[in-house]
């Protein structure tokens, strides 16, 4: 009984770490973009993999739609992914080689648009790297392969929270315009229906004058 306690405290000591790993070692940031704007991420080790997303949180109804460029460059200049007009989305690609990756976003409309940024750099120790480093084992490379698969559901979970206000936000914008648009009509129609009843009562004076004369 005391082994499996030991045993469930061991893994619960595990889990939190790797929790709390997962927390440090994903990156998230809100930029407003005006123009262009550029973050940057240092990989270390070839064939790591960078992956996150992005989702433009703005949503101006009475303006130009939301939407930007986005691209990512390599150390070597090279453009690894590209996307266009975008509101947001998920990336993923194998780093070619180590060195500082470039993540700009350009924002092609004349209003300001925020954006949320999430990024992350998993790095899986190889057999190579086993055979390099005496003190890693398998044991070490299965930790590692789950602290990337809970910084994999640590980033999807950001993006659907991130899209799921996008939306509450667009839904909230199109209440609102047709509210509006629905005020509008009402006193539209109260404008018209006065007018009428102005036109048709001076109608009726008129006529009732020259019957008099």
């Amino acid at each position: 009984m005391s082994k499996i306690i030991r045993y469930g405290a061991a893994f619960c000591a595990l889990s939190a770490v790797l929790l709390l790993s997962v927390v440090s070692r994903v990156s998230a940031l809100s930029v407003t973009v005006s123009d262009v704007e550029c973050l940057y991420e240092y990989v270390f080790y070839e064939g790591d993999t960078v992956s996150g997303n992005f989702v433009v949180e703005d949503y101006h109804w009475n303006s130009d739609p939301p939407g930007v460029d986005f691209t990512v460059t390599s150390p070597g200049g090279s453009v690894v992914h590209d996307l266009k007009g975008s509101s947001g989305d998920k990336f993923e690609f194998k780093a070619t080689k180590l060195g500082m990756y470039k993540f700009c976003f350009h924002n092609t409309h004349s209003t300001p648009e925020t954006v949320s940024f999430n990024i992350h750099t998993g790095h899986i120790p190889t057999e190579h790297d086993l055979a390099k480093d005496e003190h890693l084992d398998p044991v070490n490379v299965k930790i590692a392969e789950l602290r990337e698969a809970l910084e994999s559901v640590t980033l999807e979970q950001r993006y659907l929270r991130a899209r799921d206000a996008r939306h509450r936000h667009t839904n909230e914008s199109t209440r609102r315009r047709v509210i509006y648009y629905t005020v509008a009509e009402y006193l539209l129609l109260a404008a018209v229906s006065g007018l009428q009843v102005f036109y048709i009562r001076r109608l009726f004076s008129k006529s009732v004058a020259y019957g008099r004369v």
